[in-house]
């Protein structure tokens, strides 16, 4: 009668150890598949420039001759995030901001010895062949954005591919969110850029609406320019505010460092 006691007590311990492993496996792979936790914002608002509305239709180009660009002012793309200090010859690059209800508009003039565009793939090192990249916070609430949508990073190919970093940690085309041209006559290559504006509900997987823009908006952005001459990795990576601290490349991690634009009619 103790045997079959004893056994009995022995086969309700296995069953409950084999259940708690169980359980903690479940676990453990919950714990795993969760989305990575946003970092709270530290955003101090740097670098406010006033972006004023369109009155006109902004045909994007790159030839330019929009009355809002008449209007805007340049701004300095020479902040070096990466890579050693430019000369003149090398690099030189300036843009504008402008605006209507449905978008966010840049004008871009770079100034590039060597264009670089080798790997055919868009969805391949996509940062390491000559790119425009912008930055954007819908809200400009700042923090972490790299594997989510709180901002987005987005590099703008010379052939007019749009790509960042998806939540399955890995490049996705946006495609639909910008549209852009370039145009380069002999050093200077415009860029002309319209962009939709999406907050951190954004879904890869589902659909999504722009939001609309009006005035007063605040909006997180900064703006960069990724060089190659003819190197295996980018050379140089410029940006348009300054980064405190020895990694200044955190602009597709960190929506904190961004500038804030401030929406004016």
């Amino acid at each position: 009668m103790k045997k079959a006691t004893y056994l009995l007590l022995l086969l309700t311990l296995l069953f409950n150890c084999k259940n708690e492993s169980k359980t903690e496996k479940i676990n453990a792979n919950k714990e795993t598949t969760q989305p990575s936790q946003k970092t709270a914002s530290t955003k101090i608002e740097k670098q406010l420039r006033e972006v004023y509305k369109s009155e006109d239709n902004i045909i994007v180009d790159a030839v330019a001759n929009d009355s809002a660009w008449a209007k805007s002012k340049w701004y300095a793309l020479d902040q070096v995030w990466l890579g050693d200090s430019l000369t003149k010859e090398d690099y030189s690059g300036r843009f504008k901001l402008s605006w209507t209800n449905d978008a966010l508009y840049i004008l871009a003039e770079i100034k590039d010895d060597t264009l670089i565009d080798k790997i055919e793939d868009p969805l391949v090192k996509w940062w390491d062949d000559d790119c425009l990249e912008i930055f954007v916070d819908e809200d400009n609430s700042g923090g972490e954005h790299q594997y989510n949508h709180n901002a987005f990073a987005y590099h703008i190919a010379l052939d007019g591919n749009i790509v960042d970093m998806s939540t399955e940690k890995i490049g996705k085309l946006y495609n639909s969110h910008i549209e852009s041209k370039n145009r380069t006559t002999g050093n200077t290559t415009i860029w002309e850029v319209k962009m939709s504006l999406y907050d951190d509900s954004y879904n890869d997987k589902g659909s999504n609406t722009p939001v609309k823009l009006s005035v007063n908006k605040k909006i997180g952005f900064a703006i960069a320019y990724c060089d190659n001459d003819k190197s295996l990795e980018r050379e140089n990576f410029i940006g348009s505010i300054p980064v405190e601290g020895e990694d200044k490349n955190r602009g597709w991690i960190d929506a904190n460092i961004f500038g804030t634009l401030l929406l004016k009619e």
